[in-house]
């Protein structure tokens, strides 16, 4: 990929940033809150708006802090012509990098009893994205612009914790019964 090239994450850096502006620490706040629908490591928060101001895309200005200045990235008319352009073009099905699900694929490989001892945790981390959720839906109503479309995007986030919910309620079901073949065939 060219460094100047616009990436998917791109027009993530570039939405969060939005009309009202943002900083690197409120890209990283809002990628938390949202990180049901999509995730990067934390550097790249801090990166992407660095490389979209120097392409012309955001433009940088400091701003006081609590204890020292900080960055507030805002859109530039090429920042929003990218993202009008991008908008027109088709949504694909979501990249979807599910662990949980390459972990009961390979239980052929360690067991039933291994990989249901490993999906465990997947419950607590749902129940932690719903609470994120009820973050991200209170500050939806701060953001007047923005509180129809976010509370479309959080319905959808409620139905995927639901649909990983069902999904595990079952996986947990079948695997219990036992039957599956025993590792090291």
């Amino acid at each position: 990929m060219s460094r100047s090239e616009l990436t998917p994450f791109s027009y993530v850096v570039l939405t969060l940033v939005g009309e009202g502006g943002a900083g690197p620490h409120d890209i990283v706040r809002m990628m938390r809150r949202g990180r049901i629908y999509w995730t990067a490591a934390e550097s790249h928060y801090y990166a992407e708006p660095k490389r979209l101001a120097r392409l012309g895309y955001l433009v940088a200005r400091t701003e006081p802090g609590r204890t020292r200045a900080r960055t507030h990235y805002e859109l530039t008319e090429k920042g929003r012509a990218a993202i009008r352009r991008w908008l027109t073009t088709p949504a694909v099905l979501p990249r979807i990098q599910n662990e949980a699900v390459v972990k009961l694929l390979a239980a052929d490989l360690a067991g039933d009893e291994v990989v249901l001892e490993s999906l465990a945790g997947l419950r607590e981390d749902v129940a932690r994205a719903a609470e994120e959720l009820d973050v991200a839906e209170a500050v939806a109503e701060t953001l007047p612009q923005r509180e129809r479309y976010l509370r479309l995007v959080h319905g959808l986030g409620r139905r995927l914790l639901a649909a990983h919910l069902d999904w595990l309620d079952e996986v947990e079901a079948e695997l219990e019964r036992g039957g599956g073949a025993p590792p090291g065939r």
